[in-house]
C-alpha cells in the first residue's frame, strides 16, 4: 500500500481504490509566485469546486479532488460526508445510487464509486473538512507543470482528511451552475501583442470556428480546425511574462488558452487574454470537439 500523503488531520483518511484517467488534489491555487516560475495551479473550474466546499460547509479553500472524464473510486477508513460536483455523472456508495451535487456520508469501510462524465469533463470531489495534505507555498494543490503539491492520485494513496467545520448546511443548489458548453464562447481583451497579427487575421479572428483540441490538458486549452492567425511581421519575441487566460498563438497560428497550470513566461505572442470568471469555468468542461469563438471583451 502506497504510504499516505501526510499532514495535519483528523485520523480519517480515505483510500484511493480507482484513481481515475487523471485526478489531482486542487484548492484556490497559489497565486503571487510567477516571479519565482512557479504556476497559479488550482481547480479549474472554480465555480463547482467553491459549490462543492459550500455544500459541506467548509472553508472557501479547503482542497479537494478533481477528476477528469472517468470520476474516481475511494474507500472511507473511517466515516466522512462528501460531496461531488462539476460533470454530473453517478455516484454510488458500496454499490447503491446516492445524490450528486449533495452531501452524502460514508461509513467506515464504504466505497465512493464517482462515475464517468454524462457531459463536460471535470468534476470535484470534496470531503468535509478538506483534504488534509501538507501545503506546499501555501497551497494543497497539484501543478502538473512544477510538480509542486501532492502527487497525482494512484491506487493505494491514503488521503488525509482535516478537522471538520460546523455541520454541512443544506441550501446549496448544484442546479445553479451552468451545464456543460455545447459551444464554448471566450470573451478576449486584444493585446498585448496584437499588433504582430495582420488586420486581416484579427478581423478574422471574431468569425473563425475553432475546436477543443484533445491535446488540452490543464496547461492550456487548445484548439484546431479553424482559420490559423497570420502574423504580420517575422522574428521572435524574447520570452515574457504570461497571465491566467492568456492566449498564445504557436507557428501554427491555432490559439492556445493559458489554464491554471500554465507557464509563467513564454516566447509566442499573446494575441489576448480571457478574463478569469466563468468563461474559463466553461473552458474546464469543454471537451475536446467542442467549438470554440472567441468574443471581442473591453
Amino acid at each position: 500500500m502506497t504510504a499516505p500523503v501526510t499532514g495535519p488531520t483528523t485520523g480519517a483518511s480515505l483510500e484511493v481504490v480507482r484513481p481515475g484517467a487523471l485526478t489531482t488534489v486542487q484548492d484556490r491555487g497559489r497565486p503571487g509566485y510567477a516571479h519565482l516560475g512557479v504556476p497559479r495551479s488550482g481547480a479549474l473550474d472554480t465555480a463547482a469546486y467553491a459549490l462543492a466546499n459550500r455544500l459541506l460547509g467548509n472553508a472557501p479553500d479547503a482542497a479537494a479532488l478533481e477528476t477528469t472524464f472517468d470520476g474516481v473510486g475511494l474507500r472511507a477508513l473511517a466515516p466522512v460526508t462528501v460531496a461531488v460536483t462539476g460533470a454530473p455523472c453517478s455516484v454510488r456508495v458500496s454499490g447503491r445510487p446516492v445524490a450528486w451535487g449533495a452531501a452524502v456520508r460514508l461509513p467506515a469501510g464504504a466505497e465512493l464509486e464517482v462515475g464517468r462524465a454524462e457531459s463536460g469533463l471535470r468534476g470535484y470531489v470534496a470531503v468535509w473538512g478538506g483534504l488534509g495534505v501538507p501545503p506546499v507555498l501555501g497551497s494543497r494543490s497539484t501543478d502538473l507543470l512544477s510538480g509542486l503539491g501532492p502527487p497525482v492520485l494512484s491506487a493505494g494513496m491514503l488521503l488525509p482528511v482535516g478537522p471538520a467545520g460546523p455541520d454541512p448546511a443544506p441550501g446549496a443548489d448544484a442546479c445553479g451552475l451552468p451545464g456543460a458548453p455545447s459551444e464554448l464562447l471566450l470573451p478576449l481583451r486584444l493585446g498585448p501583442r496584437a499588433d504582430w497579427f495582420t488586420q486581416a487575421s484579427l478581423a478574422g479572428l471574431w468569425r473563425a470556428a475553432f475546436r477543443v483540441s484533445a491535446m488540452s490538458n490543464r496547461i492550456g486549452l487548445r484548439t484546431e480546425a479553424g482559420a490559423p492567425l497570420v502574423r504580420g511581421r517575422a522574428g521572435e519575441l524574447p520570452s515574457e511574462g504570461m497571465v491566467l487566460g492568456a492566449v498564445q498563438v504557436p507557428p501554427d497560428g491555432l490559439p492556445v488558452v493559458f489554464l491554471a497550470d500554465h507557464p509563467v513566461t513564454g516566447g509566442y505572442p499573446v494575441v489576448g487574454v480571457v478574463p478569469p470568471g466563468p468563461a474559463l469555468d466553461a473552458a474546464a468542461q469543454a471537451r475536446p470537439g467542442v467549438p470554440v469563438r472567441f468574443v471581442r471583451s473591453r
